[in-house]
């Protein structure tokens, strides 16, 4: 089932505004922003259901929205191209199969899911997490200076 379509207004507008620019700069600063900062933005200040947020997030993906933070990227040579193909591969994959599973369950269990996952990434990040010297010859990545 879809929800009803919202009246945009002002203030809704600027919301999802915010929204946006707090997942783009987080997603340009650590990588994140769709699934950590957006689906939970727009179920909170929206009311959305998790599905409705998550379909919403998955549609935003979908454009070109992070191109520039790409090219920055990019020209600091921090971007695998070859690696963004795979992961690109596997996200097609992924997403239609978790998509699949995810509107298969009821709301309830998907918000718990996304909320354990967060939480156990999370502890993982802050008490697990050893710094590590990565190899970057080993993945095929050169550094600007080399």
């Amino acid at each position: 089932m879809t929800e009803k379509k919202r009246h945009m207004d002002t203030q809704i507008i600027l919301i999802v505004i915010l929204i946006g620019i707090a997942a783009g700069m987080l997603s340009g600063l650590v990588g994140i922003g769709g699934g950590l900062i957006i689906v939970p933005a727009l179920v909170y200040f929206l009311g959305m259901s998790q599905h409705t947020a998550q379909g919403t997030s998955l549609g935003l993906i979908l454009l070109p929205v992070g191109i520039l933070a790409v090219l920055a990227y990019y020209k600091q040579g921090h971007v695998d191209v070859k690696i963004v193909g795979l992961l690109a591969i596997g996200f097609i994959a992924g997403s239609y199969l978790g998509s699949k599973i995810s509107l298969s369950l009821s709301q309830e269990t998907v918000k718990k899911i996304f909320a354990v996952l967060m939480i156990l990434i999370a502890i993982k990040m802050i008490f697990f997490d050893k710094p590590k010297q990565v190899n970057t010859h080993a993945i095929g990545v050169q550094k600007k200076d080399d």
